[in-house]
């Protein structure tokens, strides 16, 4: 005869007496049945603990379990540990206690007609007859959909999100003058000297003050820095440094 909610459950039991725990397929919280006592073991005055029964999977009630139920090979070989030299008459207290347990358990657990499972009150939808597996309560189902749309929305903005508004310039770093760090202003913060850059006559690249040739086209920035003298009134060249224009007396600007 086929018997209900058998795969799911740790025995408890001792020569003393018997006990199961029994699992939700769900959330794997358990029930814990109530204790029933050996006749068998009473008869014979045996003096064990009660705390010493074998655990056919595990003891904890609403931890997770590493496995479920009887499977395979181990489980056949902690059954056979568990009963190993157990009377007939245990054996048959045995039986019987795990039938009277497990009809106890079942008035905590509900069985889902559409997967099978027995689940606790709280893996139990209860509006549709069903476990939380096969369908979710739309109260929880809506906020976790919300909470995943609020977390795309989120990373999608942060993708696009613009996190800085500074300009991307050159900056010198080591004054030429002290050879310290300058800092990130128009001065030196060690001895007050320039940190503008010079720019290249020929191809506009910046350059520290003190570079005689340019980086980028090696231009010598001493020799076009220097002023021309020529009029920009009627275009003669002049000196360097000449105050007036010989072509026409205009004054330079020196």
């Amino acid at each position: 005869m086929l018997q209900a909610f058998t795969r799911n459950y740790s025995d408890n039991s001792t020569d003393a007496g018997f006990q199961f725990t029994f699992y939700c397929d769900v959330c794997n919280d358990g029930y814990k049945s109530s204790f029933m006592e050996s006749a068998t073991y009473k008869k014979k005055g045996l003096l064990r603990g009660i705390g010493q029964g074998a655990s056919i999977i595990g003891s904890l009630v609403g931890g997770q379990l590493s496995q479920l139920g009887y499977a395979g090979d181990r489980a056949s070989n902690v059954l056979s540990q568990t009963f190993e030299g157990k009377s007939p008459e245990w054996l048959k207290e045995h039986e019987q206690a795990f039938t009277r347990c497990q009809n106890e358990a079942k008035e905590h657990f509900h069985r889902c007609p559409s997967c099978n499972k027995y689940v606790c009150d709280h893996c139990h939808n209860e509006d549709e007859g069903l476990c939380v597996s096969c369908a979710p309560r739309q109260e929880v189902y809506v906020a976790q959909a919300h909470a995943a749309a609020m977390k795309r929305n989120i990373d999608e903005a942060g993708q696009s999100a613009t996190v800085w508004q500074g300009q991307i310039e050159s900056k010198t770093t080591i004054c030429s003058a002290c050879g310290k760090p300058a800092g990130s202003g128009k001065f030196c913060n060690n001895c007050g000297a320039s940190m503008d850059l010079n720019a290249c006559p020929k191809c506009g690249a910046k350059n520290a003050l003190t570079v005689r040739f340019c980086n980028n086209c090696g231009e010598n920035l001493q020799v076009a820095a220097a002023p021309s003298g020529k009029c920009a009134n009627c275009g003669t060249d002049n000196p360097p440094d000449t105050k007036f224009c010989g072509g026409c007396g205009n004054k330079q600007e020196v």
